[in-house]
């Protein structure tokens, strides 16, 4: 049974690590595609790093996340690309335009949902002052949880993770 969060359900920060929420709800990738290409012409790259950095570092797109949606919305013609330098360039059509006027509201939704990312209330007592820091957190725990379930049901397994942990915090504790 999943255990529910209910004073911050839509902002859970371990989300991202665990896979138990997404980061954009349904559609709202493509909706921030479009609301980001309004404000200027971007390639792909631009797009992955400005949508990490409006996340606060929390989400990191994906090659097979915003290229697939970038064809689809290029296909609506909602968005057109050329290549003037070898890179790919997007830029929003009139029809992408008017499909983000249809509901402002869910634009809206999509940016505050991830400044929300990052504020105190997502980690309580664990909130990072250094919102750049969150991708090698992220890292972490991901290899804190590969490491447990290799190693944790193994003799010494658990004993190991502990010593690294330990470790790991003492030196954290230590810098000045």
């Amino acid at each position: 049974m999943t255990k529910e969060w209910p004073e911050f359900p839509d902002i859970w920060p371990w989300a991202s690590f665990t896979g138990r929420r997404r980061f954009f709800e349904s559609g709202g990738i493509r909706l921030a595609i479009l609301w980001l290409l309004n404000e200027g012409p971007k390639h792909g790259y631009q797009l992955m790093k400005e949508m990490e950095e409006r996340s606060g570092g929390f989400y990191r797109a994906s090659a097979g996340s915003v290229y697939p949606t970038l064809q689809q919305l290029e296909d609506e013609e909602l968005i057109q690309s050329d290549q003037p330098e070898g890179k790919r360039v997007y830029r929003i059509t009139d029809a992408g335009r008017a499909e983000l006027a249809k509901d402002p509201e869910a634009v809206k939704r999509i940016w505050e949902r991830a400044s929300q990312w990052g504020e105190r209330r997502g980690f309580g007592p664990f909130y990072p002052p250094q919102p750049h820091l969150m991708g090698p957190f992220g890292a972490f725990m991901k290899a804190f949880w590969s490491a447990a379930a290799r190693v944790g049901n193994k003799p010494g397994g658990t004993d190991r993770i502990r010593e690294i942990l330990d470790r790991t915090s003492k030196e954290l504790d230590g810098l000045s």
